[in-house]
């Protein structure tokens, strides 16, 4: 098998086989997690164009999440933002098995609903 572009080697047992997750998975778990968050509002319609606004920088199995979203008008942005970071982080370790080195967030907008 090709070496996949944007890929993280999880581990590679030799006779076994390898297994590799590409970025654009870590990105899904990560949009997924974030849109669990009371609050949070994610660009797009769906998490696929929600994933386009995280952006996931891998190195040494050590992931950095960084992600765009949007907070609901009335929310406390401090309170979510630190809900957002511990659900993400805690989603990426514990699907994938990388340590989340962290979890930036940038709030674009206010939703008014």
């Amino acid at each position: 098998m090709e070496k996949e572009q944007n890929a993280v080697m999880l581990k590679d047992e030799g006779s076994v086989g390898s297994v590799r997750i590409a970025e654009t998975v870590v990105a899904h778990i990560a949009s997924i997690a974030a849109s669990e968050v009371e609050g949070v509002v994610l660009p797009g319609a769906s998490v696929a164009k929600a994933s386009k606004a995280v952006k996931i920088e891998v190195k040494n199995k050590t992931v950095k999440v960084d992600m765009i979203v949007s907070v609901k008008y009335g929310f406390n942005i401090p309170e979510v933002s630190g809900q957002l970071q511990t659900k993400v982080k805690s989603a990426v370790e514990s699907m994938t098995g990388l340590t989340c080195a962290g979890v930036n967030v940038r709030f674009s907008s206010v939703i008014i609903k």
